[in-house]
């Protein structure tokens, strides 16, 4: 949406802890006017540390105890950066990050949890699965139940004797007992007492229930180091395991001790009762990473979860001038620890009890909290703009409007341009008399993603792939930037990411950023103009396709449907994060393997859709063709987005092309149809290639890790009409059955 008021202040929120998601969501609903609020997180989906051990059991699925912050930031209008936070520059008010540029903040909020301390025991980070960061648990977690169901043995270890180690091991015991074919055996090891938080009554339930349930339980043993599949205690006792959780106490961030900050003993952010650092007023911390100096608490959810409407309340009081109030937490929370099998024990200062309704209120409480965060509105339109309006290709003038623009300009021609505007192609070709020629093209659209860095990268490699498409390799580029109203340290900041995220892109691909040109406007905007040559005698145009040439895609079609999902909150953050992967893999290796593989003809499929360039090549080639639907790779969720009617802007406009489908497919609402037209920002390249070919070109492309395939073949043509005919299957034919599996 085109921004209303210029941007005065930064709110930058660093981890998507319990606390951050309830500002996100706080800021989402009351916007503040003036104020630009950006989430740096490693992840795209953050965890909710209570239900993991019920997803462990198998109550929940990954999804369920998952909150997709993506679309939370969409909702919230905040910028996310896919990244993470690695030290402060205090005196710059920047966060430094591992692949960003640093990013300026007026107010930072820190939020990034905690996680089990393995370094400090040797062999552990290397031999055992850490509970958190909970993503890469998650994975390592399928994998043991994937496993557990082959073997006949399984030896569980869990080291970790507080409350989330004690709930842990039950759960996993609950699920594999499930799940093996032989026997289960968990120890849970712990270099104190057990529960050593929790009052004598909790102690009693949980040492009964770990026997009833034959779990070991091995307290004073200190593990001393860890080698593979085994643990070595203190006193040299060795235990054995095939798989072993590490649930020990929680630490802190090694890098926050480089940041100057007051910390504790621990390592943890040392706050005031207001949420702030004691030692910059400029910076709040909330959840695991902080400690409340006059009010320390253990590292538990419920003070994380609590902690967010007063942080939200206090940032938005900071941002308006005022001072911040205090915040002190409870003095004691009510613990409901799992036992994985449908109970729960309820722990509360002396307080204890157990049974089967404490974990159906454990449940009831945990998915109400997850549902404020999962079920939000659909993004509300402006009722200024059109809330389909896209960024990206999918923002460019409709093909039939720019063929009667320049029908009716008729432009001169020059004996200097070997290729323009009378045999138009995806670059120019300019020869100056005793020089090599030059290719020469330009690209230009408004942003489709929040981040500029990002937004840099994908606009750089989309304006390489007209250079790559004709067999060239680019040389220099000029950068054309827009940027919305804002104050000069705002500006400075966009500015630099954007172009730091062009520069990586094309100083990787051997070009150089000779000058360009910024200027104030609407909407953050980025292009390039490239210039490149051609490689002696290989030059590719859109009219070389050859009878019986196949045609190889390099990338999956649907980033334009995606990127409109996106836009209103409704594709999943995990499906975005596949459409970006994509938009960012440079066209330069695969153009280099088409021209070993003789390819006879490319072009790179962008705004206008796989069907509308295809139709290019054919009318420039006096070529017809016959594509496999089923062959046509597509990006997770592309299709299903598709199907419920989602489209982009340009989508509309290319609906024109289905006219030359010979089938009954023209229906614009049918997904394979829809897939064929929907606009492509910095997509793959198509390519006819010789039919000996194909099954080699599309090995060592898929091997360069594109997921690249052969959708199809050229035929002669059969007439003045151009036909782009569908046969479902046509493609199996076409290559050995070992690479087409």
């Amino acid at each position: 949406m085109q921004q209303r008021v210029p941007v005065a202040q930064d709110l930058v929120l660093v981890g998507g802890g319990h606390a951050h998601v309830r500002v996100l969501k706080s800021f989402g609903m009351r916007p503040v006017p003036g104020v630009r609020v950006s989430l740096i997180s490693r992840d795209v989906e953050t965890p909710y540390s209570g239900m993991l051990p019920g997803y462990v059991a198998g109550h929940y699925s990954f999804e369920e105890c998952h909150i997709d912050l993506g679309r939370l930031a969409r909702f919230a209008g905040a910028r996310l950066i896919r990244d993470e936070a690695v030290g402060l520059d205090r005196a710059g008010h920047f966060v430094l990050s591992r692949a960003h540029p640093p990013i300026r903040w007026d107010l930072l909020s820190i939020d990034i949890g905690s996680a089990p301390r393995t370094d400090d025991v040797p062999g552990a980070a290397e031999h055992t699965i850490a509970v958190k960061p909970i993503a890469r648990f998650a994975r390592r977690w399928e994998a043991l139940l994937a496993r557990a169901r082959e073997i006949p043995r399984l030896r569980l270890a869990v080291v970790g004797g507080g409350a989330a180690g004690v709930e842990l091991a039950l759960s996993a015991q609950y699920r594999l007992a499930g799940l093996c074919r032989g026997a289960v055996e968990v120890t849970l090891m712990t270099r104190e007492a057990l529960l050593p938080s929790h009052n004598r009554r909790v102690r009693d339930v949980f040492e009964r229930l770990l026997a009833e349930r034959e779990i070991a339980v091995l307290t004073d043993s200190e593990i001393a180091h860890v080698e593979p599949g085994t643990l070595i205690r203190v006193d040299g006792k060795r235990i054995p395991f095939d798989e072993a959780l590490w649930v020990t106490e929680a630490g802190a961030a090694r890098w926050l001790a480089g940041t100057g900050l007051p910390l504790t003993a621990d390592g943890f952010i040392a706050i005031d009762e207001t949420l702030r650092s004691t030692g910059d007023p400029s910076i709040f911390a909330a959840g695991d990473v902080a400690t409340m100096i006059a009010h320390p608490r253990e590292k538990a959810g419920v003070y994380a979860v609590r902690q967010g409407p007063p942080l939200a309340a206090n940032l938005r009081r900071v941002l308006a001038g005022k001072r911040p109030r205090r915040a002190v937490p409870q003095r004691r929370g009510l613990a409901l620890i799992g036992t994985g099998d449908g109970h729960a024990v309820a722990s509360r200062g002396p307080f204890a009890v157990y049974g089967a309704s404490l974990w159906r209120l454990k449940d009831w409480i945990d998915r109400r909290w997850m549902q404020r965060y999962r079920e939000l509105p659909e993004m509300a339109a402006d009722d200024e703009e059109d809330p389909m309006r896209c960024g990206g290709c999918a923002a460019k003038v409709p093909a039939t409007v720019l063929a009667r623009v320049m029908e009716r300009l008729q432009p001169a021609t020059s004996d200097a341009v070997m290729i323009g505007l009378d045999s138009p192609d995806d670059a120019a070709l300019i020869l100056f008399p005793g020089a090599p020629p030059l290719l020469q093209t330009v690209d230009f659209f408004r942003a489709m993603v929040d981040d500029p860095y990002l937004f840099g990268r994908i606009a750089a490699t989309h304006a390489l792939g007209d250079i790559y498409a004709m067999g060239g390799t680019p040389e220099s580029a000029l950068a054309i930037a827009t940027l919305p109203p804002a104050r000069p340290p705002l500006v400075e900041h966009d500015l630099l990411h954007m172009l730091r995220g062009g520069l990586d892109v094309l100083e990787a691909a051997g070009a150089v950023l000779v000058g360009g040109h910024s200027a104030e406007g609407a909407e953050l905007a980025l292009g390039f103009a490239v210039t490149g040559r051609p490689r002696p005698g290989r030059l590719l145009r859109k009219g070389g396709l050859r009878q019986n040439n196949r045609l190889v895609l390099t990338k999956p079609l649907g980033t334009g449907v995606i990127l409109a999902a996106n836009a209103r909150g409704l594709a999943p953050a995990p499906i975005v994060e596949g459409a970006i992967a994509t938009m960012v893999q440079s066209a330069g290796p695969a153009a280099t393997c088409l021209l070993a593989h003789r390819a006879t003809g490319c072009t790179d499929i962008t705004g206008f859709g796989l069907l509308g360039h295809l139709l290019e090549m054919l009318r420039a080639s006096d070529m017809d063709a016959v594509l496999d639907p089923e062959a046509i790779p597509a990006l997770d969720g592309a299709v299903s987005l598709l199907g419920r009617g989602v489209t982009s802007s340009l989508h509309a406009d290319n609906i024109a092309a289905l006219a030359a489908l010979d089938t009954g497919r023209t229906d614009p609402t049918d997904p394979v149809a829809a897939l064929l037209i929907d606009p492509q920002t910095a997509g793959g390249l198509l390519a006819g290639v010789p039919a000996d070919r194909a099954t080699a070109c599309v090995a060592e492309l898929r091997e360069l890790g594109y997921r690249a395939a052969v959708i199809g073949f050229v035929t002669h043509s059969a007439g003045d009409d151009l036909r782009v005919h569908l046969e479902q299957g046509a493609s199996e034919s076409l290559l050995e059955p070992a690479v087409a599996s």
